[in-house]
């Protein structure tokens, strides 16, 4: 039976009335297990105004009094944990424990947001001036928005949603079409933690409805998660209108492996990171670069050895280490890539195309590709493939390594395998990639640390989560204060600038 699912607007679920809808596919059987409906201009128009109502109310709730709505929230959450992974792996095609993750990394931001009493405190200066003390506040700007995509259902959802509603800001979510319950349900549990109606919305759509987030005034600030060519349009669009924006895009992911590292720890590292959500993560490493034909030739062996392993099959499954990519489309884009690789030169030691999995023809699934002797001027390196396809690219020294990354377009996340210090130390001062990792390959950081990419991979000044989302979401209000009596002899009209002598 196809479900058919809604909007969640002012703390209820409400019928789509475009007319219009998408397709929710379950990519383990290709079937379609749900319709979604897709917002008119209108439709948006109708939450927004909804969201302005109930922010004003919810800003002012004390910093406290939104903490314990959040703290109520991760409880809820961790009890509904089995049955949201599930839900998430369903729509996504993760396994059940890579599901799990995407909600708890979620779940870590909402945490940090939970220190919004500390976080918004501003700064005082008693005796700026004779009977004078400058202060400063932070304030929630008033209706803001997410646009989350496909890959991380739970987590960059919350990623968004914890700080802006942690600073009193009424949030408006447009998930992804492909993959909308998991949101849908937290909107649903933000309400059961006390969260007021309409301060938390999720309204389902595709660009008509992203528009009209972009071009409504009542928006003050738009973050987006996506392709690069999205995420150039939004902050663009949303900049020219007068808005907030924080946008990242693609990836090209290195990891550089040094001759000095313990390779067959590289080799169990890069397996993970390559291939884990199927290689759709905008933080998986894509392209490894070992330094060296005998560290090369070394880490090719073992990582064939360890590719032929992997179990590719239905995401519920235990034993599974690569479900389903999210659609048929993106299955044939990776297999068309790895025809390209062939097409230009390069040689695919292990190729993921045409999996047979046992009992099903009709899901949407790939296998992990391997792929040496890419070098920088093909098309499969300088493009994000954002699939379970791993690159070899050969470099003769440090220094060429280095220069990959650091002169590639993208500048998601890096990483470095080395057991030298200097090395170690070096590579991070230097290579041009806004998230490195040392001995880490997916570089992704705690969430009171912020996260964010260089480059064509992130537009707007502000990271994500930590102390840069808090400054995201609020504006700071500056206030210089005297009162009469207070020290300030002799008071004339003055006709020069205030000085604080």
């Amino acid at each position: 039976m196809v479900r058919e699912l809604s909007h969640f607007i002012g703390g209820k679920s409400v019928a789509g009335t475009s007319g219009r809808f998408g397709d929710v596919f379950d990519p383990n059987t290709g079937q379609v297990q749900a319709k979604v409906p897709l917002a008119s201009k209108s439709e948006v128009e109708a939450v927004v105004t909804n969201a302005a109502e109930a922010q004003r109310e919810w800003a002012k709730f004390n910093p406290q009094k939104r903490a314990r709505v959040l703290m109520k929230f991760v409880a809820l959450v961790n009890d509904e944990m089995d049955s949201l992974a599930a839900l998430l792996s369903s729509e996504h095609g993760k396994t059940i424990p890579d599901a799990k993750g995407d909600i708890q990394r979620g779940l870590e931001v909402i945490e940090f947001a939970i220190g919004i009493p500390h976080l918004l405190k501003g700064e005082y200066t008693e005796g700026a001036g004779t009977g004078i003390d400058v202060y400063s506040m932070r304030q929630p700007l008033g209706v803001v928005a997410g646009i989350t995509p496909f890959n991380f259902p739970a987590m960059i959802p919350l990623w968004k949603a914890g700080p802006a509603l942690a600073c009193g800001n009424a949030f408006i979510l447009k998930p992804s079409e492909r993959d909308p319950s998991v949101p849908l349900r937290f909107a649903e549990l933000f309400l059961k933690a006390g969260l007021p109606s309409g301060v938390f919305n999720v309204i389902n759509g595709d660009k008509e409805a992203v528009d009209a987030l972009l071009f409504d005034p009542r928006i003050k600030a738009v973050g987006f998660v996506g392709s690069t060519p999205i995420a150039q349009y939004i902050y663009e669009t949303a900049s020219a209108n007068g808005k907030r924006a924080q946008c990242f895009g693609g990836a090209k992911n290195h990891a550089i492996v040094m001759p000095d590292a313990d390779l067959d720890d590289v080799a169990d590292q890069l397996v993970g990171a390559a291939y884990g959500s199927a290689g759709q993560r905008c933080m998986a490493i894509s392209v490894a670069v070992p330094v060296g034909k005998g560290t090369a030739d070394t880490l090719v062996e073992k990582l064939t050895a360890r590719v032929g392993k992997l179990n590719i099959g239905k995401s519920d499954q235990d034993s599974v280490d690569i479900g389903p990519l999210v659609s048929s489309d993106a299955v044939k884009r990776i297999n068309d890539y790895v025809q390209i690789a062939i097409d230009e030169g390069a040689t695919v030691v292990a190729d993921g195309r045409n999996q047979n999995i046992e009992d099903n023809d009709t899901g949407f699934f790939t296998g992990a590709t391997l792929i040496d002797n890419v070098t920088k001027d093909m098309r499969v390196y300088k493009e994000e493939i954002f699939g379970p396809v791993l690159q070899i690219v050969r470099a003769d020294d440090y220094e060429e390594a280095l220069a990959l990354p650091t002169d590639h377009k993208y500048g998601n996340g890096v990483a470095i395998f080395t057991r030298d210090g200097d090395t170690a130390r070096d590579f991070a001062t230097r290579v041009q990639v806004g998230m490195v990792g040392i001995n880490v390959p997916i570089p992704v950081p705690i969430a009171y640390h912020t996260f964010g990419g260089w480059k064509a991979s992130g537009f707007g000044d502000l990271n994500q989560h930590g102390p840069d989302s808090i400054r995201f979401y609020t504006k700071t209000k500056t206030v210089t204060q005297r009162w009469p009596g207070g020290g300030l002899k002799g008071n004339t009209n003055h006709f020069v600038i205030p000085t604080m002598d």
